[in-house]
């Protein structure tokens, strides 16, 4: 089995890794930080909006069950990638929307991504396309938490739906439970 790694931002980090954790294909998500100019920043210094770190999430893939494009074209349906620094009441640069590509491969692909999906929406695109520097691992509390917590406020009203929007959509590629 090859394995490929996606960084994407698009948000908080707990909506991507929940839709994620559910894609057939997929093999292992983290929620982190990257794209910023300290070394090991803590959460609280990310919500700062100071760092320059955006929240995001690695998703490691088998690329011959779900592809770079597949997980981007999911990625442009649950998050609204019009909008600059904001995902619905999250505001700032930590919730931009933004794809740091890997190899000049995924460049290339979230290139094609980005130009297919201008004709989907209504407003410009203004997910930012960087390469990968550095990524830091969120803290522990941090993963996995919609399953830890789907009664929590903000999974209940944020996160799940946007789980049940990729359920809806892409049933045919989600795991089996």
């Amino acid at each position: 089995m090859t394995t490929e790694i996606a960084t994407l931002g698009g948000g908080c980090f707990w909506c991507l890794e929940a839709v994620y954790q559910e894609l057939k294909g997929v093999q292992h998500v983290e929620s982190g930080y990257a794209g910023g100019k300290i070394a090991h920043p803590s959460y609280e210094q990310v919500c700062g909006g100071t760092t320059g770190h955006a929240e995001v999430v690695r998703v490691a893939f088998d690329p011959a069950v779900a592809g770079y494009r597949d997980i981007l074209e999911i990625f442009f349906t649950i998050h609204d990638p019009t909008t600059l620094n904001r995902q619905g009441n999250d505001i700032g640069t930590q919730y931009r929307s933004v794809i740091f590509y890997h190899s000049p491969e995924q460049q290339e692909t979230a290139k094609q991504v980005i130009a297919a999906m201008a004709h989907v929406w209504d407003a410009p695109i203004v997910t930012e396309l960087s390469p990968l520097s550095d990524y830091y691992k969120a803290e522990d509390y941090h993963q996995n938490y919609f399953r830890q917590h789907p009664h929590q406020g903000y999974c209940a009203f944020v996160v799940e739906p946007k789980v049940a929007k990729f359920r809806k959509m892409f049933a045919d590629r989600m795991k089996q439970s």
